[in-house]
């Protein structure tokens, strides 16, 4: 048996050793030690990995003793293998100049591998950006679903099933989170990627951007440049009401423009500009403030969809 045949050789796990907290490990499992470029990053990880301080403390540490807590991954089709819990880990080793990293392989199907992967995150994990809860509670609500669809042959729905329990209830139970909370993190994952940003930089809160979650696509654009040219973010009851607006067929620019020119409590001062800097560029036609306003929100918004449509056209 050659190097690699003993290092691929794996042990027999139950379910019960799958949702093992890795510091629980099964005294079967085996560990080995696996080239960091046969691993494959998770597909889809909502998990993000920096190279902030945090990184770089890891990095000294693995320098100094090794990577002490095994990463867990499965070996795929084609012989390489995926990371389902250390990418964190991985990256500090590369960091550190490691060619190898210490692992524990478990055979698993792909919605054991979501769960197992999102699971092991929220043990793990001190700070979850809300961005992250969003796509990893989507990914481990779908996995559930599509693992209740499979193992129940009499076709109930997995809201059935385990008890009784909602596959929101099932998703929470690790989380701390409610079940409706976990429906309202989902949620966020309809939101563009700005706003998106906005809600992990603590911009905009959390229930106000559940409800801008509901607006379309080019809705959220058009919120997007007035939040930005006017640096002001919607209340809650601005939210719900574009929301409505959204729903009925109703939500159009000019109603957006509107409802956020209300004033609420806590405000964000409005940015003033100085008026006789602008006199020279205004057209003609141009005369009372408000048109000037107008024109320059009309700039404004022309700039970021000409900036976007660059931006698309690289990614292409």
């Amino acid at each position: 048996m050659t190097e690699k045949d003993k290092r691929m050789e794996l042990p027999k796990m139950s379910l019960d050793d799958l949702f093992t907290i890795q510091g629980e490990r099964d005294a079967k499992e085996t560990i080995v030690a696996i080239p960091i470029n046969e691993i494959d990053d998770f597909p889809n990880h909502p998990y993000k990995v920096k190279d902030d301080d945090k990184m770089l403390e890891m990095s000294e540490n693995i320098k100094r003793y090794g990577v002490t807590q095994p990463v867990i991954v499965r070996q795929k089709d084609d012989g390489r293998f995926e990371m389902i819990s250390g990418h964190r880990r991985k990256r500090a080793s590369i960091l550190a100049g490691k060619e190898n990293i210490n692992a524990i392989v478990k055979k698993l199907t792909d919605e054991e591998a979501v769960i197992l992967m999102v699971d092991s995150n929220e043990n793990q994990r001190e700070e979850i950006l809300p961005s992250e809860k969003a796509f990893a509670y989507k990914m481990k609500y779908e996995a559930l679903k599509k693992q209740g669809q499979r193992t129940d042959l009499t076709s109930d729905p997995m809201e059935q099933k385990l008890n009784s329990k909602t596959t929101r209830e099932i998703v929470a139970e690790k989380t701390g989170e409610s079940a409706s909370n976990i429906q309202r993190y989902i949620r966020l994952t309809f939101l563009i990627p700005e706003i998106l940003d906005m809600v992990d930089e603590k911009k905009i809160a959390f229930r106000p951007a559940v409800e801008i979650s509901y607006l379309s696509e080019d809705n959220q654009y058009v919120l997007l440049d007035i939040m930005q040219f006017s640096d002001i973010t919607p209340s809650l009851a601005q939210a719900i009401h574009l929301k409505k607006l959204e729903q009925e067929g109703n939500l159009d620019t000019d109603k957006i423009e509107e409802l956020m020119s209300q004033e609420k409590p806590n405000q964000v001062e409005k940015l003033k500009f100085n008026a006789e800097r602008f006199e020279a560029v205004f057209p003609k036609n141009i005369q009372s403030n408000q048109e000037k306003e107008d024109f320059l929100f009309m700039c404004v918004q022309e700039h970021n969809q000409r900036e976007r449509a660059k931006k698309r056209a690289l990614e292409r």
